[in-house]
């Protein structure tokens, strides 16, 4: 007996609150119990039924997926192929086949229309394939900068030479970052290796451990390679090997074979002389970029917004504005809303009208709440005798003395005073308002020339020499309003204030939970994105937590503005409620200082 005709109208008499309400549980425990909701609006009209998973395509279209076939992972039954019949047609398939879900509804086409392949949105916007799979070999210092890089690849392949195990193995022994890497990368390669149905001369399945967007297989060298290399090149040197690895398997890859499809081989490695003599034989070569936040150091988010100067113009009539205590609140609308963020700044500087400077504090549908700024420029407002001298760095106050706000990041050039009003909003919040216990200070030990060599003393006393901000600051703060106390009462002074500020090394953190604490980290961008986290989490109840760099000085090797863990942090905390950042623009400290930034 053929099936009744498909209820193409289903969708269309949904109420919008039914549309965004989750998916009635089936008795079958759909695996996909409301994963697929869209928030877009609603749309009138006839809407088909949704008769397959949301597996089926990336990035919209008719175009298939170039995702290998076993990547297709459902419980269901093949989707069946199109068909010329109408929908209004019987349709010989499975009652358990048909899925209706409460979603977002799309405009389905006429009931003469045959059914076409199904369209889904993008699963993951970021990146869409635009080729057939490569084939990825990787040096050695990519899996021990990133050991987690043998995920990040989709669904292209990864080769691994025999002399990338060798130098794996030479690098796992010790305590520091790289050995750890090491380490973990061993402990990825024996779970892939380990896993059910684990086939070496197949490849690994990369998606067995979990890691679901990883569509590829991992293969290793279980063979000699037929190679040669220019003489000029040792035979013998690991670099060398690696290139010849390349060669061959190009040259293995260049054309279809039985079990063997045309793949382009890339080498990917962090040493840049390694590309370069890879390019030099005519091997494709590239940086390995995952670990980079943002490809230009320019798009990273400053904080703040300018509003455009035809503002409360075009505001005049929707604008609602309230007050409450001694701030003034604006509820806004229009086509800037979906441009803010949480806690970003906006101000508003024109010829001949008032200025206004707020902060982002609600965004609801198609409004956002604007807030305005307590004034610390004013010496009423002054905290622990500092008053901010320029817009950037009023934001940047409104931010670390607001005890709502959790984490604050602050980046600029040298002498914008990052560390000066951190330590004044920390003395004040600690000593003054009792807010926080004590200040714990820390910074990345990198130097900037040659190591001094070993530091004797104890953990305070070793990390005095790269506090030289901490005492420079603190002995212009220790002034205090009037200078007068005379050098008995400075001496007391300057004693207060060491007994609430601890010295902490980095070192030492993992494991450790910060209670009500005002901790500042110094230095943040030579952070890797996993040191900045160790940090960050250990924050518990009651502590605020200060990040603070210059994107322009990281010393680190391998960290690039694009990859540090402070741009790191402030492009994923951005929009939290309990998060702000701010980029201090202009320079305080001298005009000596502000015009070697420029110049320099």
């Amino acid at each position: 007996m053929p099936l009744p005709p498909a209820p193409t109208k289903r969708a269309a008499l949904l109420s919008p609150d039914a549309i965004d309400a989750p998916a009635r549980p089936s008795h079958r425990n759909s695996r996909r119990s409301g994963d697929s909701r869209d928030d877009a609006p609603a749309k009138s009209g006839p809407q088909p039924l949704e008769l397959f998973d949301n597996l089926g395509t990336e990035g919209g279209g008719d175009a298939p997926v170039t995702r290998p076939a076993r990547r297709a992972k459902t419980k269901a039954a093949p989707a069946p192929a199109p068909t010329s019949a109408p929908v209004s047609a019987p349709q010989q398939q499975q009652p358990a086949m048909v899925q209706v879900e409460t979603r977002v509804p799309t405009p389905a086409p006429a009931a003469s229309t045959p059914i076409a392949a199904p369209q889904q949105a993008p699963a993951r916007p970021k990146r869409k394939s635009t080729g057939p799979a490569k084939l990825f070999v990787l040096d050695t210092n990519v899996l021990l900068h990133d050991p987690m890089c043998l995920f990040r690849f989709e669904e292209h392949d990864i080769f691994l030479p025999m002399i990338v195990l060798e130098e794996l193995d030479g690098h796992k022994k010790g305590t520091t970052e790289v050995a750890r890497n090491g380490r973990q990368t061993s402990r990825t390669l024996d779970a892939l290796a380990a896993a059910q149905d684990a086939d070496i001369d197949k490849g690994l399945k990369l998606d067995t451990t979990g890691h679901r967007e990883a569509g590829g297989r991992l293969f290793f060298q279980t063979a000699p390679l037929d190679y040669s290399l220019p003489i000029s090149l040792p035979q013998g040197k690991a670099d060398n090997q690696i290139l010849g690895v390349v060669h061959a398997l190009r040259d293995e890859y260049a054309e279809d074979r039985p079990g063997k499809p045309k793949q382009e081989v890339v080498l990917v490695s962090k040493d840049i002389n390694m590309r370069v003599k890879a390019r030099a034989l005519g091997l494709a070569a590239d940086d390995y970029q995952n670990d980079k936040t943002l490809e230009d150091g320019d798009l990273l988010y400053a904080g703040s917004l300018a509003l455009p100067p035809d503002f409360w113009t075009r505001q005049s009539k929707t604008v609602e504005s309230w007050q409450s205590g001694s701030n003034t609140f604006y509820r806004i609308s229009g086509p800037l809303v979906p441009n803010l963020y949480i806690n970003q700044f906006v101000f508003f500087e024109a010829p001949g009208e008032p200025s206004m400077y707020a902060r982002v504090t609600e965004i609801r549908d198609k409004t956002a709440v604007l807030k305005t700024l307590k004034d610390y420029s004013s010496g009423k407002n002054a905290v622990w005798g500092v008053n901010t001298r320029n817009r950037e760095q009023n934001f940047a106050m409104n931010l670390l003395m607001d005890p709502e706000i959790d984490f604050v990041t602050l980046t600029g050039t040298a002498g914008t005073g990052k560390t000066l009003m951190a330590l004044a909003s920390g003395l004040t919040q600690v000593l003054d308002d009792r807010r926080y216990t004590e200040i714990i200070m820390t910074r990345a030990t990198v130097s900037v020339g040659e190591d001094i060599g070993f530091l004797p003393g104890t953990e305070e006393e070793k990390m005095g020499p790269w506090m030289g901000a901490l005492d420079d600051n603190l002995e212009f703060l220790a002034k205090g309003d009037g200078g007068g106390a005379g050098e008995w009462g400075r001496a007391a002074t300057n004693e207060l204030i060491r007994s609430r500020i601890k010295v902490k090394s980095m070192n030492f953190m993992r494991g450790r939970t910060f209670l009500n604490k005002y901790v500042i980290i110094d230095e943040a961008q030579n952070l890797t994105p996993k040191q900045m986290k160790t940090l960050i989490t250990r924050a518990g109840p009651g502590t605020k937590i200060i990040c603070m760099g210059n994107l322009a000085q990281i010393d680190t090797p391998y960290l690039t503005e694009g990859s540090s863990g402070l741009t790191f942090a402030v492009d994923k905390f951005k929009g939290w409620p309990h998060g702000g950042h701010i980029t201090l623009a202009r320079g305080e400290r001298s005009r000596l200082a502000d015009f070697a930034s420029d110049v320099l």
